[in-house]
Formats: C-alpha cells, sequence, structure tokens
C-alpha cells in the first residue's frame, strides 16, 4: 500500500527559505514507475486546494502555478520515491497546509493540476500525504 509522508513545514518570516518533502513509501518499482505526476497542493484556511508545483516524474518536467514560479523548485530524488520543494521568498499569502500528490497522470495533465481552478484528484485515483503546515508571518 502506498504511503506518503510529508515533512518540513515550520513557521518563517516573510522572505524566509523553507523545504518540505514528500517521501513514498510501501511502493514497488513497478508502482513508482506508475506514479507519474507527483508533486504539492496547499490549502489555507476558508480557500480551496490549489495546485502549487507538479514534476512529471518520466521525463523531470516540471510545472509551478504562477504565483509561485520563480520562487518554488520542485525536485525528485531517491528513485522517483522523493520529491522536495524548495521555497525561497515566502510571503503571507504562501501560508497553508501543503499536501503531497502521487497520481499516473500524463505530462499534459499533471501541468493541468497548476492551472487556476484545477479539480484536486480524489483517493480513487492518486494518493496523498497527511499534510504539513508551512506559516510565514509579516
Amino acid at each position: 500500500q502506498v504511503q506518503l509522508l510529508d515533512s518540513g513545514g515550520a513557521s518563517v518570516q516573510a522572505g524566509g527559505s523553507l523545504r518540505v518533502s514528500c517521501n513514498a513509501s510501501g511502493v514497488t518499482s513497478r508502482v513508482t514507475s506508475s506514479l507519474t505526476c507527483m508533486g504539492w497542493f496547499r490549502q489555507a484556511p476558508g480557500k480551496e486546494r490549489e495546485g502549487v508545483a507538479m514534476i512529471y516524474t518520466d521525463d523531470g518536467g516540471t510545472f509551478y502555478a504562477d504565483s509561485v514560479l520563480g520562487r518554488f523548485t520542485i525536485s525528485q530524488a531517491n528513485a522517483k520515491n522523493t520529491v522536495h520543494l524548495q521555497m525561497n521568498s515566502l510571503k503571507p499569502e504562501d501560508t497553508g497546509v501543503y499536501y503531497c500528490l502521487a497520481v499516473g497522470y500524463t505530462s499534459e495533465a499533471c501541468r493541468g493540476l497548476v492551472l487556476p481552478g484545477a479539480e484536486p484528484p480524489g483517493t480513487a485515483f492518486g494518493h496523498w500525504g497527511q499534510g504539513t503546515q508551512v506559516t510565514v508571518s509579516s
């Protein structure tokens, strides 16, 4: 059974940096190869969950929401079982719970997850982490 463990959330001052990580356990190489799209959604209080950054694991292609472009960097490691999100120049509006997602999507569908209004995959289609809190104070 695939499990995603999110970690690294913390409270930081605006302008600071933070790295959150997602580690997939309980996966075989066959399962890992099928989870072609991994990345992060976030949810602020009272708001919908939104896609932040995704990586297409087959070719390493990365996709970012406009609000984080140039400030956040997503990367993969450990035979694609781990995904990191390096967040720089943090702003108060980056505050929220960050959730890791792993799903078997095409590159085009993966890119679509960071577009405004994108629907997060349900648990029948993707695997979600438990979330890690990021708080940015001004």
